[in-house]
């Protein structure tokens, strides 16, 4: 597995060995011992999650207040852009985001430390995206940063409007949202 630092460094890009020949491929979406002696991090994922979502759907940038989530992203069906933004106030990079294109062709895979607010829009006609969770789900910690806040300005990759769900619609903007202190 190859790493890749981004602008944000503890937002990791990650780049399985992947072997394949005329039947298909093979590679090995998550190893904890090649994980920890690539990255340091010795972490424990409780639950997987696994969504598909329809060209220019956007989801996010979510995040969890209390039990907050690291986690470990990828997308095995279609392409999106994938993007992590920093909610740590006391971080050097409070406030900044990073994007990376994931997909079925380049396999790639971000680690997103708890802290982050995360989100991604769909970039082919589907997508099938999949993570792993360092915490449980917990809908009482849900917030949701705005996805056009213009303080954080990502530069999304839409020719329309993204499709949002209702909570999405609804996300606080950076100056108003709940942070990680």
């Amino acid at each position: 597995m190859k790493i890749r630092m981004t602008n944000i460094p503890d937002v990791l890009v990650l780049e399985p060995r992947v072997f394949g020949d005329d039947r298909g491929f093979f590679l090995e979406s998550f190893n904890a011992r090649q994980f920890h002696e690539a990255t340091g991090l010795d972490l424990n994922f409780v639950q997987d999650n696994h969504s598909r979502s329809a060209r220019n759907v956007l989801r996010g940038l979510h995040y969890q207040i209390h039990q907050a989530q690291g986690k470990l992203v990828r997308c095995v069906r279609g392409s999106v852009f994938d993007v992590a933004v920093d909610l740590r106030r006391a971080s050097p990079t409070f406030g900044q985001w990073v994007g990376e294109t994931l997909s079925e062709e380049n396999k790639l895979q971000m680690w997103i430390p708890p802290g982050f607010a995360h989100g991604f829009v769909v970039l082919s006609e589907s997508a099938d995206f999949l993570y792993k969770t360092t915490d449980y789900y917990a809908p009482e910690h849900e917030r949701c940063l705005a996805w056009n806040d213009p303080t954080v300005a990502v530069n999304w990759p839409l020719n329309d409007e993204p499709l949002l769900s209702a909570k999405d619609r609804e996300g606080r903007a950076l100056a108003e949202a709940d942070h990680f202190d």
